[in-house]
């Protein structure tokens, strides 16, 4: 038996486990820094690739109007003569960012416009850049800003 005037040796206090407010705050921080830089890079990122997935759909009816004019002789502007199901517009992709408008088709000589544009609510109508791809029956690959004006050639704008 203990005599009572004996204390029990303490044992000598444990380090407190977890975060403390100040580490909790410097984390969410740093989070928030890197959301903040990373987010708005995706989002052009996702951009970028919607618009190619735009103009590989033009490129492909661009192809089909010419396979129709070697055997027909002629444009047009019908889709399921092109070997589309459906009516224009013609929406580009699984996720319709994207819609290719009826052909512009012209007589003198034998040609043909074609033209992509955001579809309507779409997140691509963001892309204020390159608002439309357009490529016509001689190759010539063009787009227009949001605000109706035609882009620069620059190499990697928007073809």
């Amino acid at each position: 038996m203990m005599h009572p005037d004996r204390t029990v040796p303490s044992t000598p206090p444990r380090p407190a486990a977890g975060f403390t407010l100040i580490e909790l705050m410097i984390t969410l921080l740093v989070i928030a820094i890197l959301s903040a830089i990373a987010y708005p890079i995706y989002e052009h990122q996702m951009i970028e690739s919607r618009r190619t997935e735009a103009r590989s759909a033009l490129l492909e009816l661009a192809a089909r109007e010419e396979r129709y004019y070697a055997t027909q002789d002629a444009y047009t502007t019908t889709a399921s003569q092109l070997g589309y199901t459906g009516t224009w517009p013609i929406v580009i992709g699984s996720d319709g960012y994207y819609e290719m408008k009826v052909p512009t088709l012209s007589t003198n000589p034998p040609g043909y416009t074609l033209t992509a544009v955001p579809a309507p609510g779409s997140v691509q109508q963001q892309d204020t850049t390159c608002a439309s791809l357009s490529v016509n029956s001689a190759g010539v690959e063009s787009s227009t800003n949001s605000g109706g004006g035609t882009n620069s050639p620059e190499p990697g704008t928007c073809w």
